[in-house]
């Protein structure tokens, strides 16, 4: 296995990413923990061309962005090229708008996922959809997601599940990445624990989650990148990227 099959979600880390500097300096500690690619999310105003030159000098690799529903629509044009200067393979849709969260609205979701999904396939970028935890609400015997992936082109829109907000849904982990099996090139690792009775986010492996069936399922279902992410941390942002890497190395055998 490459070693850059693990990659760092920056949204994790989007406190210091406010500014080109700020950019610079928080890649330089992201590869210095032991990152060879990032995913993009939560930076601060930059043209790409020099986030592209930042993370050459750094040596990280763009698996993938997020880019929210509106740029999908109004700027697909724009979104291609960022994605051609970042060599970015991979983009997830990261959240669907209130006025899709009900059965219409994910079937509709669906049809026009697949039309964006399609024109991105024609310029050699995958299109997939980012999980949170209110796709998994129940319209008659199917929950929004499975209407979601059901409805949709598996060859136009693939998955990134995200291993937290199943598990906050009601909904297996390790289940959904089989379900999505051969359409799942990217996952996001974040780990699930309790405090003071209340669900919290924790570094990968430091959890409750089933990481030993969640992996395997992944290794299953052909997933190419594993994206550690963690939206709110309990201790300093890299320090949890630090130890989620390297709980997740082990995991996959990986030095």
């Amino acid at each position: 296995m490459s070693k850059t099959i693990i990659a760092a979600q920056l949204y994790t880390v989007r406190e210091r990413l406010k500014t080109p500097r700020e950019i610079a300096s928080t890649l330089r500690e992201v590869k210095k923990i032991g990152y060879d690619a990032v995913q993009l999310s939560g930076l601060g105003p930059i043209h790409p061309r020099e986030l592209k030159k930042i993370l050459d000098g750094e040596g990280l690799k763009v698996c993938a962005t997020h880019t929210s529903m509106d740029k999908l629509f109004e700027e697909i044009e724009k979104v291609i090229e960022e994605h051609k200067i970042l060599k970015s393979e991979y983009t997830a849709c990261p959240y669907l708008p209130d006025k899709y969260h009900s059965e219409e609205g994910f079937k509709r979701a669906a049809e026009e996922l697949t039309r964006i999904g399609k024109k991105l396939k024609e310029a050699g970028i995958t299109l997939t959809y980012h999980n949170h935890s209110f796709e998994f609400e129940k319209f008659g015997s199917r929950i929004g997601l499975e209407i979601l992936y059901d409805e949709s082109d598996g060859e136009y829109l693939q998955g990134e599940i995200d291993t937290y907000w199943v598990q906050y849904g009601g909904g297996d982990p390790a289940k959904w990445c089989l379900r999505l099996k051969n359409r799942l090139p990217l996952v996001h690792l974040k780990d699930m624990g309790i405090k003071d009775n209340k669900q919290i986010m924790m570094e990968v492996g430091e959890g409750n989650l089933n990481w030993e069936a969640i992996i395997s399922a992944c290794k299953e279902a052909g997933t190419r990148w594993y994206i550690i992410e963690q939206d709110i941390c309990q201790r300093p942002p890299l320090e949890s990227l630090k130890i989620s890497l390297e709980n997740v190395k082990k995991m996959l055998d990986v030095s």
